[in-house]
């Protein structure tokens, strides 16, 4: 049993990636602005392991808590930039079930986000799996307003070195600060 320190959550360690893309995969620089993409993630022990539970609301209620701490600590990373696409995802350690993950990826951990970035009207796109520590996540991106926005179709690949352990889930949200650099596919365009 671990001692929560995050009201009804064991939070292990959270983590903050932030990256800088100055020029596209043939050298061209950027068309504007670089893109600034941030992943924040927690380590969070997982109460559930090696259970089937059939009642997960509680801890969904109990979510909303961790969207207002991600808010913040997005906030914190943002400085001036604004949000302009996102994503999120969940990695379960094996001793959990990737359901117990999707409890803490609802709509009630996700709108204090989209309250701190000013609002946002889309969907939030996702993904999670199973895994050991060091594995791989690729976080799909999409922007935060509209549907079908080309040009913010993307993703961020993520790795937490020493999560989950197995008994823990990784939750993670990713955001991006513009669309791919120099994107030319058509379609709808932000507004």
């Amino acid at each position: 049993m671990r001692t929560k320190n995050f009201g009804e959550f064991h939070i292990r360690k959270w983590y903050l990636q932030i990256e800088d893309t100055l020029a596209n995969e043939t050298g061209v620089l950027a068309d504007g602005e670089p893109v600034r993409k941030i992943v924040i993630g927690a380590a969070i022990h997982n109460a559930f392991s090696g259970q089937f539970v059939r009642d997960l609301n509680g801890w969904v209620r109990e979510s909303e808590a961790l969207g207002h701490e991600f808010g913040k600590r997005l906030r914190n990373a943002l400085g001036n930039a604004r949000v302009a696409s996102y994503g999120k995802a969940c990695l379960v350690g094996s001793a959990g079930e990737y359901e117990h993950g999707n409890a803490l990826l609802t709509t009630t951990f996700a709108d204090p986000i989209r309250a701190s970035i000013g609002g946002a009207k889309a969907w939030i796109p996702s993904t999670g799996k199973r895994g050991a520590p060091g594995t791989s996540i690729d976080i799909p991106l999409a922007h935060k307003d509209e549907l079908y926005v080309r040009s913010h179709y993307d993703t961020i690949s993520v790795t937490f070195p020493d999560a989950p352990n197995a008994d823990e889930i990784v939750i993670a949200f990713a955001f991006a600060t513009r669309g791919r650099l120099h994107s030319r596919l058509g379609g709808p365009q932000p507004h």
